[in-house]
């Protein structure tokens, strides 16, 4: 048993060697493995925050465009909207137009043609005259058996117009 038991004796020079070269071991690690390794973590979180950061600020830029992209195009559809509009007044205006100017030249057709057919009026009426005054001549002639004057022509005729004016 004794040999078993110095298996399991505690020597207090040894433990306390122990302690020291483990204390010595945790600090050459920390200074020359956990401090550089530390920094390449900590190196490797700000490059992943500026990564996020990046990435919200593009997204934030994105909507910002998207935004603006929807004003434009709201703009847009009532820039089309104003523009239809004008043109569709300028059309209904010159629309009147038109139709102002085929009255204007319809009723100057009319007054054309009125007066045109005052004119035939008059023509027709002279030369009814004219016929009337040779007819009445040439009964006058053959009812007298004499020769009538200018005067006399004249004056028969007249009566005659007025009498059938009248008529």
């Amino acid at each position: 048993m004794d040999k078993y038991l110095a298996f399991f004796t505690v020597d207090v020079w040894t433990m306390l060697f122990t302690w020291v070269n483990m204390l010595i071991l945790f600090t050459v690690m920390k200074k020359f493995l956990f401090k550089p390794v530390m920094n390449i973590l900590d190196q490797r979180d700000a490059e992943i925050k500026k990564i996020y950061d990046d990435a919200n600020d593009a997204n934030e830029k994105a909507v910002t465009l998207e935004k603006e992209y929807s004003e434009k195009m709201a703009q847009a559809r009532d820039e089309a909207g104003e523009i239809i509009k004008q043109a569709t007044l300028t059309a209904q205006k010159r629309e009147k137009e038109i139709i102002e100017s085929a009255h204007q030249q319809v009723a100057a057709m009319t007054r054309r043609a009125e007066t045109q057919i005052a004119q035939e009026r008059k023509k027709a009426y002279q030369e009814i005259k004219e016929e009337i005054s040779d007819i009445s001549v040439a009964i006058a002639g053959k009812m007298v058996g004499r020769e009538i004057t200018a005067a006399d022509h004249e004056a028969l005729i007249s009566q005659f117009i007025e009498n059938v004016g009248e008529a």
